[in-house]
């Protein structure tokens, strides 16, 4: 499958990033930090997207130490690996900042660049989800999904914003800057607390507060992982309120209907009106086998958000719809079945009780989870080959190589060149 079509190959070269960061932590902070200090830690010769790989695989290392120590994401680890958390992603958040200062520093300012960034943040988004559902010890179940939902639909969102835009807004908080400091203290604190089981208890409880009359016991029972999912729900709502507006105010500047671009969200939609429909149908998934289905979403979403990026980079059409959707909808359709005949038939008795529902193919147990395999196997070969093809179209058709610098800046061939002019 080709993924970008050769009329729109020439639209790569007028490509230009655009980009406004309201944030400012990382105006007073991170950016002084990155251009006076990181940033003369890389040598010249180094390839921008060889920096972004190389603090991915930070995060790599911290998955193993989750999948070796706590893989259902509910039992207590020991300090030194939440502090390994942190460090691991704030070298990642560093080396994906600096990614951009060594590509105008060497020259090398692209395309290929920011769908590579993009990419690996799109899967960095869902360890991110598993690392933080371990270290709140929220286990396998809907608080996971709940997280996921969240950080999937921040990045969706981000994205078509841009698309629409033309330029990666980031906000006063945003999840790049403030979400990523945010886990890297809760994963430092989690090492000083001894454990995810901290985070269980109850915040007011565990500050000293009285539980005053006023205070309903409800409120006063949340625990310190639920006020975060609080927390992380208001800022979900106040940063897609913010993209909608930006996307809205953007589409009218150009004279275009504003909404035709919420059309681009169905996609998302249609996704999470399946997962949480299947979760619930197979509790054998949700409760025992969550973290492949995990990995299988998260990749439905980066295969959505690098199709986007495609789209926006050539300046194509938006893509609707998603492949990776049709196998989902499949365990639906085949788990909806015995569900309506327990539930729905069973009322009308055995004479009409048989007009209601099928029965599955997959049942509930070993073939489920064979199939949740299947499907994530599907994903990965699907997702690989549109990261395979879109990155070998780039470089061939700009003459340039992914990984490495082909074509090295020379300041004094430039300067002659200007000279001849």
């Amino acid at each position: 499958m080709v993924y970008i079509r050769q009329d729109k190959l020439p639209k790569l070269k007028e490509y230009k990033y655009s980009g406004v960061d309201h944030s400012l932590v990382s105006r007073y902070i991170l950016k002084p930090f990155y251009t006076n200090v990181v940033i003369h830690c890389f040598p010249m010769w180094m390839a921008p997207n060889l920096i972004t790989l190389s603090g991915f695989g930070f995060i790599i290392i911290n998955f193993i130490t989750l999948l070796w120590y706590t893989p259902t994401l509910d039992q207590d680890c020991p300090p030194w690996v939440y502090a390994s958390w942190a460090v691991g992603l704030f070298l990642y958040q560093t080396f994906d900042a600096v990614d951009g200062t060594q590509a105008r520093r060497t020259h090398q300012s692209g395309p290929l660049g920011e769908l590579f960034d993009h990419g690996v943040d799109a899967i960095n988004t869902t360890l991110e989800v598993l690392l933080f559902s371990a270290a709140m010890n929220l286990g396998q179940g809907w608080k996971t999904v709940l997280t996921l939902f969240a950080s999937l639909m921040t990045f969706y969102i981000q994205t078509w914003d841009e698309y629409h835009t033309h330029t990666l807004t980031l906000g006063v908080i945003s999840g790049p800057v403030e979400g990523i400091l945010t886990l890297c203290i809760v994963f430092a604190l989690t090492a000083v607390l001894g454990g995810g089981s901290f985070w269980q208890r109850s915040m007011f409880e565990s500050l000293g507060m009285k539980n005053y009359e006023f205070i309903p016991d409800v409120v006063y029972d949340l625990a310190w992982n639920e006020w975060y999912m609080v927390y992380g729900g208001v800022v979900l709502i106040f940063n897609t309120i913010l993209s909608a507006l930006n996307v809205m105010e953007a589409r009218r500047a150009r004279g275009q209907k504003t909404r035709v671009a919420l059309l681009g969200l169905l996609t998302f939609a249609a996704a999470w009106t399946l997962i949480p429909v299947y979760l619930y149908l197979q509790p054998v998934i949700l409760h025992h086998h969550l973290l492949p289905f995990v990995f299988y979403v998260g990749i439905i979403n980066a295969y959505s958000v690098g199709r986007i990026i495609v789209s926006h980079l050539t300046k194509s059409r938006f893509p609707r719809g998603n492949v990776l959707i049709f196998p989902l909808a499949y365990g639906v359709i085949d788990s909806l079945g015995p569900w309506l005949q327990q539930h729905v038939g069973s009322a009308f008795g055995d004479d009409w009780g048989r007009f209601f529902g099928w029965p599955s193919a997959l049942g509930n147990d070993v073939y489920q989870v064979a199939f949740v395999f299947m499907c994530l196997g599907l994903a990965i070969g699907v997702h690989g080959s549109f990261v395979i093809d879109v990155i070998f179209a780039i470089c061939d058709y700009l003459d340039i190589w992914c990984l490495t610098i082909k074509h090295p800046y020379q300041e004094n061939e430039e300067s002659e060149q200007k000279k001849d002019k």
